[in-house]
């Protein structure tokens, strides 16, 4: 199957929202490929697609691929729509704005260093890398949620206290640690929005907002910012 046949119909839809980017989604209707443009959460220079748009085009449909178009810059793919089409284990046609490139990047089995990995949020943050983290170390293998922008100033939606236990996790009630314990926190926000794995001996690897992912002493901020811990149930 080709994708690259719905380039033109991408770079299309990519004129319509620039300057930002554009996403859709490929699917097979009736044994033919068709493009299905989906909204765009984001703005700027990164996209994430809205998960109602997908429930659409599913029901339309086998998804088989991504779209989406970079602004200004090739279509080479960057470090989260690698991490991403890994996730996606779908193909990705990526276009590029004005220039009409275009670049199909195939899903493999790469996986982020743990330390040092840029952010981007929903794709590389605090919830990727504890998912990374259990899965590399632990051999435990986590769901990942979608993550819309800001959801922790939204009322219907808290990213880790509505999934910690259908994860597997409980909260640990005496505020004891051990290593792989996950510690939750509220990072500029009235509701839990950060969790770092304790590695022990008073460190914690996390992700911050906007930085590097990173080991840190769990002091100062960070256990000032702490509301609890939780275990996964192989650990207890």
């Amino acid at each position: 199957m080709d994708i690259t046949t719905l380039k033109s119909e991408v770079l299309l839809h990519a004129a319509e929202t620039y300057p930002n980017e554009c996403c859709g989604l490929a699917i097979v209707h009736k044994g033919k490929l068709k493009y299905i443009k989906c909204t765009n959460l984001l703005s700027g220079d990164t996209f994430c697609i809205d998960p109602l748009d997908y429930a659409r085009a599913e029901d339309l449909g086998e998804v088989v691929a991504v779209c989406h178009s970079h602004v200004n810059i090739s279509p080479n793919p960057s470090e989260p729509d690698i991490v991403s089409c890994n996730s996606s284990k779908l193909p990705w046609l990526i276009v590029s704005y004005p220039s009409n490139e275009h670049y199909v990047l195939e899903p493999t089995n790469y996986i982020q260093p743990l330390i040092g990995r840029p952010f981007f949020h929903g794709v590389l943050d605090c919830y990727s890398l504890i998912i990374d983290y259990y899965k590399e170390v632990l051999n435990i293998e986590l769901n990942d949620y979608p993550r819309e922008p800001e959801w922790w100033e939204k009322d219907n939606y808290d990213l880790y206290e509505d999934n910690f236990r259908k994860e597997g996790f409980e909260q640990v009630l005496d505020s004891s640690l051990q290593e792989h314990d996950i510690i939750l926190m509220q990072h500029g926000s009235n509701k839990v929005n950060h969790g770092a794995i304790y590695i022990g001996d008073n460190l914690i690897l996390h992700h911050s907002t906007n930085r590097l992912s990173s080991r840190d002493v769990y002091g100062g901020y960070w256990r000032k910012n702490t509301r609890y811990i939780i275990r996964h149930n192989t650990l207890l």
